[in-house]
């Protein structure tokens, strides 16, 4: 069995799979890039959907098939794609996942470009690798891969919000739709040890941009369709980066401040401090017989 098997649940809207399927428009010609067991695959042909796919392990790829209108069993990174698919061409290429796999994603995308049909859409979702549960982790200097997740052991590839934009650059493509699932840096299938940080650690991480972001979930267009749209897209991405850092930096100062108030108040409740104060009636008695 796949390590990579699983069942949707589509009553969850914040997960990868849920946002994948959403971005794909019912009735679409779907390429299923590492198609796994093909439980995508069955999702999208209820949809009314037809799905070709690809995949790696032959094991996965016969439990797919049943789902599949076209599959070829092979490795991305060394495919003759003109020669498996034959002039088919497809509304949406999705890749649930996939491009942390490869060595090189970018190299992979071009590739399979060429089987994307004017106006059409590539979907992706990629996790991040500046998740609030890897920052944590780091600190400690833990990175321990597992079997599956944010480090699973066969990833080979990472990605941060600024990477995943850099990628579509470099292919041609523009993002047109940009979202993001979310978790909590402590709900991670990521080893931390929280009464081992310091005071403060975590909501600071916590605050910082991207850093509950799970996975991107994008859809990519090429840059000569709808061009205005996809510009306006990666401004506001840029936009938003901005004003998260400065919310981030707010978040910062108002720490800081509510830190030394509690600073001064500690220091304020001491003996000493008690002690150092005249007392009102003395000081009302010292003020009057200097009149």
């Amino acid at each position: 069995m796949s390590q990579y098997d699983t069942t949707l649940d589509l009553s969850v809207s914040n997960t990868s799979h849920a946002q994948v399927l959403s971005l794909v428009p019912a009735g679409s010609e779907v390429l299923d890039v590492g198609c796994a067991t093909g439980y995508l695959a069955e999702a999208l042909v209820a949809r009314g959907c037809t799905v070709s796919g690809i995949e790696y392990d032959p094991e996965a790829a016969e439990k797919a098939r049943p789902h599949l209108d076209h599959l070829v069993v092979g490795d991305l990174s060394t495919m003759d794609v003109a020669a498996e698919f034959e002039g088919r061409t497809y509304d949406v290429l999705v890749f649930a996942d996939v491009l942390e796999h490869v060595a090189e994603p970018a190299e992979v995308l071009r590739g399979l470009l060429a089987l994307l049909r004017p106006g059409g859409s590539v979907v992706m979702s990629i996790p991040n690798v500046a998740h609030g549960s890897l920052r944590l982790a780091l600190l400690q200097g833990r990175w321990q891969y597992t079997k599956v997740g944010l480090l699973d052991r066969t990833h080979i590839r990472f990605f941060t919000r600024k990477s995943v934009l850099e990628l579509l650059d470099e292919t041609g493509l523009a993002a047109a739709d940009f979202r993001t699932t979310f978790r909590d840096p402590l709900s991670a299938d990521v080893d931390v040890d929280v009464d081992a940080l310091p005071p403060g650690a975590v909501e600071w991480v916590r605050q910082q941009e991207d850093a509950q972001t799970f996975q991107f979930v994008v859809r990519a267009v090429r840059d000569d369709a709808d061009a205005a749209l996809s510009r306006a897209v990666s401004e506001r991405e840029v936009l938003r980066s901005q004003v998260a850092a400065l919310r981030a930096s707010a978040e910062q100062a108002r720490g800081e401040r509510d830190q030394a108030v509690a600073s001064l108040r500690e220091v304020q409740s001491t003996l000493g401090w008690r002690l150092l104060r005249v007392p009102r009636s003395v000081y009302g008695r010292l003020r009057g017989g200097a009149r």
